[in-house]
């Protein structure tokens, strides 16, 4: 075990970095194992424009859970490898609507049957006797119901 392995809770942050990274290093050679040149940091892009066709940026940064600079930054990515691209809403010009190009829902096409082989490899690796999905989800409205910088300020000395 390493010191931060040893640290317990003072180093949450960089253990779920460090899973995160292995995740995505896997994630991405599995795609390329199967002949899909894809990143797995442009997933959640990607999967909820497949099942909601148009968003707006704001819209689509609240769906994924990330700030607006972040999925800007995704966003042009994908809009280089000409997987989504943007248009301003017709309605409201400082609106910019996102939807997958043609050869981004090609790509879902391709990449579903990988997505339900991902399913059954994280079902192995997360078959452990505590259940961490449930554990994110009860951690993530932890946070909605009081932050941590709301829950370490009393504790201010």
């Amino acid at each position: 075990m390493s010191i931060i392995d040893d640290s317990g809770v003072l180093a949450i942050a960089t253990r779920l970095m460090r899973l995160s990274e292995q995740l995505r290093k896997d994630g991405a050679q599995v795609y390329k194992e199967y002949g899909i040149e894809f990143e797995p940091k442009w997933f959640p892009i990607i999967y909820v424009l497949y099942y909601k066709p148009q968003l707006s940026v704001v819209g689509l940064a609240a769906e994924i859970g990330y700030t607006h600079p972040s999925t800007i930054s995704l966003l042009k990515e994908l809009e280089k490898q000409k997987l989504v691209r943007g248009q301003k809403d017709k309605t409201d010009q400082r609106k910019r609507l996102i939807r997958l190009t043609p050869e981004g829902r090609a790509l879902v096409a391709r990449m579903e049957p990988v997505w339900q082989v991902f399913r059954e490899a994280f079902a192995g690796l997360l078959d452990t006797p505590h259940n961490l999905m449930q554990a994110i989800i009860e951690v993530e409205n932890n946070f909605k119901e009081k932050s941590l910088l709301q829950r370490a300020l009393p504790q201010r000395r």
